[in-house]
């Protein structure tokens, strides 16, 4: 916290308010899984029907991702949408690697890489 003679920005100032912080971090993490899409799209421009089918989503779902309307992502539709974009994810802890990919019977799988 900054000291009293300090000036605080208004932003500063509004951080100070534990329900106004913890509005503001699930509203950037919601705003950074649209723009997240929207980027993963911009690489490769698929269009939004290509993507749902690739994804085994609807077209609707997918939009509403972009557009931020959806809040709440379900784990395998989110990797189901990396993998048709043409990424994987992997979760690394020194040098343990996890490969996480989605299976045609659309559940979550793992490998140990």
């Amino acid at each position: 916290m900054k000291k009293i003679t300090e000036k605080m920005t208004t932003f500063e100032h509004e951080m100070q308010d534990p329900a106004f912080e913890k509005a503001y971090d699930k509203e950037l993490k919601e705003f950074a899984l649209s723009e997240l899409m929207l980027a993963l799209m911009e690489d490769d421009p698929i269009s939004v029907r290509k993507l749902a089918e690739l994804a085994g989503l609807s077209p609707t779902a997918i939009q509403d991702l972009r557009s931020g309307k959806t809040k709440d992502v379900k784990f395998k539709n989110f990797v189901s949408i990396i993998e048709a974009c043409g990424y994987g994810i992997e979760l690394v802890k020194g040098k343990k690697r996890i490969a996480i990919h989605s299976s045609m019977s659309n559940k979550i799988d793992f490998s140990v890489l």
